[in-house]
């Protein structure tokens, strides 16, 4: 053997086109795969097994009946444990060798080879982390593949939470099923460590589609229900089953005031939590009248347009005029001012963020663990400077969001804007792992895991979402930098092609393509640089992704002198950009993107952001701080007290 291999795969013959999948998939992962059904005839323990057996970082012992009575796959399952690199999954319902009973293990006994399967990703990224390829998860944010205890389910717990049929005749009580069962997983996420499967994944299997969700999500538990209402009475009935075996382990009936709605939530939560015998946290209760109620899941929706928000937004503040002490709404009433403040021009801002403040501060004095009060705080800080600040809420968003895929996908992105879009990217395939059907969380992970580095399995990721999606310009744009990158014009032409853009417009994204020309044409970069030069010059500001962009045409000089000239921030004119990213630094660290980390003025730079402060404060250092050619903690010493731009507004 001239290499030892990342991985073993240790199966029974007869398990070898089980085999074959997982083999396919580490492969196609980037992990070197050894296994070889040929090797097994003969009646000697062969030496070129032994051979990768002892070399491989990963065994991957495959238990079935068939394997669980090979001597061979015990014998390989032994010696790997002695070598601690053993990693058992199931792929059937068997009885393992006694001695290997108490070893974790990943149960992949329902897995096809879907390459979106939250367990098989969990299994993946831990082999990817056993084997030195990638970093454990933050501190509180425990792996998905914690070891298991009483008040801990392990990995393979993880529940869909169904829509609640409308068994009443009106048809306006879909929108107010939906919100219980909504509701339900909300609790049973901040309550508990739970794997909860995400909303926009678990609602798409209603009537007879319900059948095929718990296979389709990868779920080990089901919680559905029904809900028949009359007047300001409702008759609730909900019922959790283990989806291997459809056996029902809990069922139950709840005729209540509709004032009573939170109580009875709060009681279906407790006896999914008694049924697998998990310890939650107690859960705030409250009397909540039953219109105020009813304006509340009617708009609560996150809206992509302007008008659909301002329509959701007026629903929200009837129910928190009716109902003063509604934390829920008000979370939400504060999320739907945060996109009317990210569309306002930034002098024009100070009333609407106001209004954002203010109802995130009645929020969290209802409810102090808020999810979504609290990553509204987090995008009310402002782009850049005081990093430390965006620390502190991202801790708590951290305890509180953990198991959120909106919790995820905001910690997510801010992490890569102090550096760190290896660790942005694991948060986004985490979100996406909980909510698999989920197109945003999808494309995200696709954005980021190419962002991160991870160039081949992020350009089929993208490839893949622009294929299901052609109409997201997100991750159009970005895969037209990926084909730029990696000179694939054809591909690039075919994405510009004018008829494709009449029909999927890139939007804002209309500059990425300028930019991808000039990239491509040596004698259009100077002028895009000198274009880009003369807008600064004349605004006098200037935005991270503008100086990335003039770095990567190879005019690293202009860059760093252009930033010298010019302040960060929005000058007030109506070029400034708006959105949640406006100003802030996250387009610096894109692997793709590294003509100007290379020099060591680039830590100047972040000094005037306030990452270098940040760094140093909190020793999080950014990916990039044991890449560049030069002594990245060092150069951030010599800037410690460097003074930080300010961000006028």
């Amino acid at each position: 053997m001239t290499a030892a291999p990342d991985i073993f795969i240790s199966y029974s013959s007869d398990d070898r086109a089980r085999a074959k999948l997982f083999a396919d998939a580490f492969a196609a992962a980037g992990l070197s795969v050894w296994w070889d059904a040929g090797l097994r005839a003969g009646d000697a323990y062969d030496q070129k097994i032994e051979q990768a057996l002892r070399a491989a970082k990963a065994v991957i012992v495959l238990w079935s009946p068939s394997s669980v009575a090979s001597r061979w796959v015990r014998a390989e399952a032994t010696l790997a444990d002695r070598c601690k690199s053993l990693v058992p999954v199931t792929i059937a319902p068997c009885d393992k060798p006694i001695m290997f009973e108490l070893t974790q293990t990943a149960d992949l006994s329902h897995w096809q080879g879907d390459a979106d399967d939250r367990v098989w990703q969990a299994l993946l990224s831990d082999v990817q982390r056993s084997i030195g390829l990638e970093r454990s998860a933050p501190a509180n944010l425990p792996a998905l593949a914690t070891v298991a205890s009483k008040s801990e389910p392990t990995r393979e717990t993880l529940i869909a939470v169904l829509p609640f049929d409308n068994l009443s005749s009106d048809s306006e009580m879909d929108f107010f099923c939906d919100g219980v069962s909504e509701d339900i997983m909300g609790r049973i996420i901040r309550a508990s460590k739970l794997q909860v499967v995400g909303r926009a994944s678990s609602f798409q299997f209603r009537g007879p589609q319900k059948s095929k969700a718990a296979a389709a999500l990868g779920a080990s538990h089901v919680l559905d229900g029904s809900i028949r209402r009359a007047g300001n009475r409702v008759r609730i009935t909900a019922q959790l089953t283990v989806a291997q075996t459809d056996r029902t382990i809990w069922a139950d009936r709840f005729d209540r005031d509709l004032s009573d709605i939170f109580a009875v939530q709060d009681e279906i939560s407790e006896a999914i939590a008694g049924a697998l015998d998990i310890a939650f946290f107690p859960a705030a209760t409250s009397k909540i009248d039953p219109v105020a109620y009813d304006l509340y899941l009617r708009g609560k929706q996150y809206e992509v347009s302007m008008e659909e928000n301002l329509r959701s937004l007026k629903l929200m503040q009837a129910a928190v005029q009716i109902a003063p002490d509604f934390a829920e709404a008000w979370a939400m009433l504060s999320a739907q001012h945060l996109y009317i403040l990210m569309h306002t021009p930034w002098q024009q801002r100070s009333a609407v963020r106001a209004q954002v403040e203010s109802c995130v501060q009645k929020a969290l004095a209802i409810d102090p663990d808020n999810p979504d009060a609290v990553w509204v705080q987090l995008w009310l800080l402002e782009p850049f400077s005081d990093f430390l600040a965006h620390e502190r809420t991202m801790r708590r968003l951290e305890q509180i969001g953990q198991n959120s895929p909106d919790g995820l996908a905001n910690l997510g992105y801010a992490y890569v804007c102090v550096g760190r879009v290896r660790d942005g990217s694991r948060m986004a395939q985490r979100a996406k792992a909980l909510d698999p059907l989920n197109k945003f969380a999808s494309s995200n992970a696709a954005i980021f895991l190419y962002m991160s580095g991870a160039y081949a399995a992020g350009l089929a990721a993208l490839k893949a979402e622009v294929e299901l999606q052609p109409d997201n310009h997100h991750c159009s744009a970005v895969l037209l930098l990926a084909h730029a990158h990696g000179f694939d014009w054809p591909a690039f032409d075919t994405m510009i092609d004018p008829a494709r853009l009449a029909r999927y417009p890139m939007r804002e994204y209309d500059r990425t393509i300028l930019w991808a020309q000039a990239f491509r044409a040596p004698d259009l970069r100077l002028q895009y640089v000198q274009a880009m030069i003369q807008q600064a010059d004349q605004s006098g500001y200037i935005d991270a992704l503008k100086v990335a962009e003039c770095a990567e045409l190879g005019f690293v000089e202009e860059s760093f002198a252009m930033t010298d000239r010019c302040r960060f921030g929005p000058n007030g004119s109506p070029d400034d950009k708006l959105g949640l990213v406006a100003y802030r630094p996250g387009d610096l660290f894109y692997a793709s993107f590294g003509q100007l980390r290379a020099d060591p003025r680039f830590v100047k730079l972040c000094a005037r952001l306030g990452l270098v402060e940040y760094w140093l404060a909190t020793q999080k250092w950014p990916d990039c701080a044991d890449t560049v050619p030069y002594d990245f903690r060092a150069e951030c010493e010599k800037y410690r007290d460097h003074p930080k731009d300010v961000f006028l507004a």
